[in-house]
């Protein structure tokens, strides 16, 4: 009983570590503010591989912007459906809409890497708004962040749009993201802090101003990665400059995947540049399990019964204010067991050497490594 009572308590100060931060980064992280100044340009950057059913949806809300002149430029990169067709005959209803075919993507890049830097190439603005093509802009999104960044001197402003959920592979999966950003980042990922291991990014709704974008060297210092935002993020400020996560849920609404497996392959491809490494993952089993899956094993002790309840709150106060359906509440502890079991594989499958990959296109570690050093130089 003993043993029970101390295995108990410590669960529940696990508990009590990410409910402080989470309490903390639900006050310090709000929606973007400001007015974007006289002359600004966003340059809305789609790289669309095989998107015929999103990309009409898509552009019809990036075109319907206010508050700042735009531009959406779409990057089609190799689809052999119908996304180019579908671009070209809205580009014809709409002289701001330019459709642009991708070069054959070169050794040692990922895929939508090379299209995001391909697409900065391509494009005029003063402002670059980088989104995914299941992507749902609201009309005031682009003026919002781009009036952000001027008024905070702020080099990238990013944040994590409204998930939509349908299913119950997408319910224990897709809410980690903002469970995570929320309660085990310091500062919620706000520019009060410019280190690069701070840093944090989603690369659904990312929006870089492009002298900055251009100095610290953009997509192609990053070419051999996958998680995007992420790596730009921290490469943006080992350069010196300010980046920071703004609430996303009212400004776009994004349906990241269909189903548990389309959801596991798309959070592997990205778990080996977060939290699968040899070193940090045994720590974050310990902190998530300890703190959500353990008290389970330890009831009806009293400690074990706080840690649970104050998980379930924390949870419920994340979900509520990013937007996300509450039934995926009672779920939380499924979320983290499978969170954890996909970063596991990830890092089993990296030990292995064993490929990471992405609509169709497989990318070794050694590929990777060559592009990038540990230092952040390319």
């Amino acid at each position: 009983m003993d043993l029970q009572f101390t295995w108990a308590w410590l669960a529940l100060w696990l508990a009590l570590f990410p409910a402080a931060m989470g309490v903390a980064n639900l006050f310090f992280v709000r929606p973007p503010r400001g007015t974007p100044g006289a002359g600004t340009l966003v340059s809305i950057l789609i790289p669309a591989r095989n998107e015929e059913a999103n990309i009409a949806t898509c552009l019809r809300h990036a075109l319907a912007s206010r508050g700042v002149a735009v531009e959406v430029v779409v990057m089609d990169d190799g689809s052999t459906d119908r996304t180019a067709q579908i671009v070209r005959d809205i580009a014809l209803a709409d002289p701001r809409v330019r459709l642009e075919s991708c070069p054959p993507l070169p050794p040692g890049w990922t895929g939508k890497v090379h299209a995001c830097a391909r697409l900065a190439e391509k494009s005029e603005g003063t402002h670059l708004l980088f989104i995914d093509a299941d992507v749902r802009l609201e009309r005031d999104a682009a003026a919002a962040m781009a009036g952000h960044a001027d008024r905070t001197g702020t080099a990238m402003v990013t944040g994590v749009p409204r998930q939509e959920i349908g299913s119950l592979g997408e319910a224990v999966t897709v809410p980690m993201i903002n469970f995570l950003l929320f309660c085990y980042l310091p500062g919620g990922g706000r520019a009060f802090t410019r280190r690069p291991d701070m840093a944090a990014g989603c690369g659904q709704l990312m929006m870089v101003e492009r002298k900055a974008y251009n100095a610290s060297g953009g997509h192609t210092a990053i070419r051999g990665l996958l998680h995007d935002a992420l790596q730009l993020a921290r490469r943006m400020r080992a350069a010196g400059f300010a980046t920071e996560i703004v609430e996303g849920a009212p400004l776009a609404t994004c349906r990241m995947y269909d189903g548990l497996a389309q959801s596991w392959s798309g959070f592997i491809k990205n778990a080996r540049e977060g939290m699968a490494t040899p070193v940090g993952l045994p720590i974050w089993t310990v902190m998530l399990a300890g703190a959500f899956l353990w008290p389970i094993a330890l009831l009806p002790c009293a400690w074990a019964f706080l840690a649970l309840a104050i998980g379930f709150a924390l949870r419920a106060a994340v979900t509520l204010r990013v937007r996300e359906p509450w039934w995926t509440i009672p779920l939380h502890p499924a979320a983290v067991a499978v969170a954890l079991a996909i970063q596991w594989t990830a890092l089993v499958r990296g030990l292995m050497g064993k490929p990471a990959g992405w609509k169709g296109r497989a990318y070794g570690a050694r590929e990777q490594d060559s592009a990038y050093q540990p230092d952040g130089t390319a």
